[in-house]
């Protein structure tokens, strides 16, 4: 089986603790190779409980919360899918705004604009995000531009669910 590269993209939103467990480790075993990139929040979070160590022991690559200085390589293969989850609403907002106030926003953004690889977002948030005005249009936009929105508020999918909806959208089977 040919290698794919899916590019991860976590915030700080519920489930962020489990992202090694719940889709690093799963993604791997269906023969990605898979690089993490974290916003701000979810990299400190990560960082403290000992997690970005082991993510970047089991995908053998860096696990990315700031950007690289202009003269450094890039750290992380061209992707051919992205992926962000969990997606806090946060992030959901930005990315339909196009914010791109951190590495994992730039990444993510960059992947919406370009339109060349497929882009699934699992936002992971409560109902009172859900509820206020801006979140439906901000899910729209997105769905507008080809991106992949997947369930809705306090969402129990599966997170292997997230991976298969991956393969599908990627053109990867089995």
């Amino acid at each position: 089986m040919h290698t794919r590269d899916l590019a991860l993209i976590g915030s700080g939103a519920g489930g962020v603790e489990s992202l090694r467990r719940s889709l690093v480790e799963p993604a791997l075993a269906r023969g990605w190779r898979v690089a993490v990139t974290l916003t701000p929040t979810a990299g400190s979070w990560l960082e403290h409980c000992g997690e970005r160590d082991e993510i970047e022991r089991v995908t053998g690559l860096p696990c990315r919360v700031a950007a690289r200085l202009p003269t450094e390589p890039r750290p992380h293969p061209p992707a051919d899918c992205y992926l962000v989850c969990p997606a806090s609403a946060n992030v959901v907002a930005k990315l339909a705004l196009g914010i791109a106030d951190n590495q994992a926003l730039t990444a993510a953004c960059e992947a919406v604009g370009e339109q060349a690889v497929p882009v699934v977002v699992f936002p992971r948030i409560n109902a009172a995000h859900a509820r206020h005005p801006a979140w439906s249009s901000h899910v729209e936009t997105l769905r507008g531009a080809g991106v992949h929105v997947l369930a809705g508020p306090d969402s129990d999918l599966p997170w292997n669910a997230v991976l298969d909806v991956v393969d599908e959208v990627s053109g990867r089977t089995g």
